[in-house]
């Protein structure tokens, strides 16, 4: 099953959207490094990238499927163009991708 599990917002200054978040919704946000922050609800979380050299240029919806490598052979299939291949990252791996709209997107499977 594929659902959105997660929202990554690009951010110029990742402490101040933190302490934004914090202090504006009660959410509860887990620094990553000095460049990464997320809550780690479960639900439909909310990540803060402040690497310019790794951020999207707009908020990036990541989708949450079960089989990573099947996903995107569906996906190039369908028309979308691969913008970052199959990486990891600490508790999963995911990959980036435009639909044919010009939208980017993740599609993810966590460990």
């Amino acid at each position: 099953m594929a659902r959105l599990n997660y929202v990554e917002l690009p951010v110029a200054d990742t402490a101040r959207a933190k302490a934004f978040y914090e202090q504006a919704f009660g959410w509860s946000l887990t620094a990553f490094g000095p460049t990464y922050a997320a809550t780690t609800s479960g639900d439909v979380d909310l990540g803060l990238q402040g690497d310019a050299a790794e951020a999207t240029g707009a908020p990036l919806p990541v989708i949450e499927v079960d089989d990573l490598e099947a996903t995107l052979e569906k996906v190039k299939a369908a028309g979308a163009e691969i913008t970052r291949p199959i990486f990891a990252f600490p508790g999963g791996r995911r990959f980036q991708f435009r639909d044919p709209a010009g939208n980017e997107l993740a599609a993810t499977r966590t460990d």
